[in-house]
């Protein structure tokens, strides 16, 4: 199957998760670092999702899933390991609604990729379920070249480029300096923390453009 990849800003949308076991679990962790509102719906849920649900990081609905509980829901995920409880969540969801299913035994609408998140730098990989052991490695392999000290060089080039835009009013000579600040030295003295080399960097090119 051929998946079209899309990130969605699901900030203050209501996305359901049906079931309270460990991929329940994954798949809230994942929902945490936006603002999405969670509703979990399960008789029973782990250790972590009901610290979740004491931090006020999800509500927690502790019965058996009835079908008004997807109202209002953009992202549906059924992640229990009852075929006929997912049957269920199923067949309560509208056509307008998004659904994933843990078994994959019926509709699915979207698959969630590996993520490796670098501040405003997001990394994703899937393999469309052909092998999810491979999914794993490349993101290891993707965590490890893109460390953490990944968060701090994409502020910087966030901050510098703003810098540019507001300072810069020639149109080609905010291009040149924008496409510098790709340079690798600049990477380097990221990985480096070396923030007074970037800086330095960062207004020479500037004053370099200005005598141009």
């Amino acid at each position: 199957m051929n998946y079209f990849p899309i990130m969605l800003n699901i900030d203050h949308k209501k996305v359901v998760v049906v079931g309270g076991g460990q991929v329940a679990r994954q798949k809230i962790q994942a929902l945490l670092p936006t603002k999405a509102k969670i509703t979990v719906v399960s008789p029973t849920v782990t250790d972590e999702i009901e610290t979740y649900v004491y931090e006020g990081k999800v509500r927690w609905i502790n019965r058996y899933f009835e079908p008004t509980d997807l109202e209002g829901a953009t992202l549906i995920f059924a992640v229990t390991d009852q075929k006929e409880v997912n049957d269920a969540v199923e067949q309560a969801t509208q056509p307008w609604q998004l659904l994933s299913r843990a078994d994959a035994k019926g509709r699915v609408d979207f698959i969630n990729p590996a993520v490796v998140r670098r501040g405003d730098l997001t990394l994703t990989v899937a393999t469309s379920g052909a092998h999810p052991g491979l999914t794993r490695k490349l993101k290891e392999d993707l965590a490890a070249q893109f460390d953490e000290t990944y968060s701090d060089y994409i502020e910087f080039l966030k901050k510098a480029r703003r810098e540019i835009i507001e300072t810069v009013s020639d149109k080609q000579k905010k291009r040149e300096l924008i496409a510098s600040l790709l340079d690798p030295h600049l990477e380097q003295w990221a990985k480096e923390q070396n923030w007074e080399k970037c800086n330095e960097y960062l207004h020479k090119m500037m004053e370099d453009q200005d005598k141009v």
